[in-house]
């Protein structure tokens, strides 16, 4: 007779059909895509990044970068300046709230940025956790998005600003949070350990690195390029995992008795 393994993992609380979860980016746009990725197999989803208001996001087209192999065509990385979801946030609490009552046993984060106001990190913690979803992930470590209001890693690269929020959303949360570090900083436990202080119930590691991906030697512009200019936006792709993994492995011995 055969068995099926079990590979049901418990995280915060949280019980995973399987230790495999997507991250945040374009697995997880919208509801309908998030449906497909459970429909595949995968035990947990961290939706895209979302904010109260997605009028200050406007996303440009190109938006991306490969970098190339130098002795063939494969692609080992990926640049990318796009920006938070610029869907509306009253889909994405439709989306949400209709994720949990088809997917009811996938573990579904809810992946949220807000400017440095304790008023709208808790308003959107109220609100998304009424939906139902099981955890929240905090995006504080964004390269690119949106610094002029001090979001992103703008605000995860300061481990007070990283304690203060965490905290304001600790007061309203109802269920777990974790705090999405950049791993554009020296030393990447301080800040961890800032979140940690705050009462965040776990970390997640890492966010893209800034980088500028290449040139375009016809135009002598950075890549991408959208009218001529450009900004250093986050890398990703296995070229990034030996980074990830020597910031993983600083970080959680550090935190191993909690």
């Amino acid at each position: 007779m055969s068995v099926t393994p079990d590979l049901a993992i418990t995280v915060n609380g949280m019980k995973f059909e399987n230790p495999f979860v997507l991250g945040s980016g374009p697995p997880g746009t919208n509801g309908k895509v998030i449906a497909r990725s459970y429909d595949l197999g995968w035990g947990g989803m961290v939706c895209k990044t979302f904010s109260l208001d997605a009028s200050k996001v406007i996303n440009t087209a190109p938006r991306y970068a490969k970098l190339r192999g130098r002795q063939s065509e494969e692609v080992i990385g990926f640049q990318n300046i796009e920006l938070i979801s610029d869907r509306p946030y009253q889909d994405w609490l439709d989306d949400l709230r209709q994720l949990k009552q088809s997917y009811p046993t996938k573990i579904l984060i809810a992946s949220i940025m807000e400017e440095y106001r304790k008023d709208a990190w808790q308003q959107i913690v109220r609100e998304v956790q009424g939906t139902g979803v099981d955890g929240f992930e905090l995006n504080l470590s964004c390269p690119h998005g949106l610094p002029e209001r001090k979001m992103g890693m703008a605000m995860g690269e300061n481990p007070d600003i990283v304690e203060e929020v965490v905290g304001w959303v600790k007061e309203v949360a109802t269920i777990p949070v974790w705090a999405k570090m950049t791993p554009n900083v020296g030393n990447p436990t301080v800040p961890a350990a800032a979140a940690l202080r705050a009462g965040a119930d776990g970390i997640a590691m890492i966010n893209t690195i800034l980088s500028v991906c290449g040139v375009d030697l016809k135009t002598l512009r950075p890549m991408p390029t959208v009218e001529g200019h450009s900004v250093p936006g986050g890398f990703s792709g296995q070229a990034v995992r030996p980074i990830a993994l020597r910031q993983v492995m600083e970080v959680a011995p550090a935190f191993a008795d909690r």
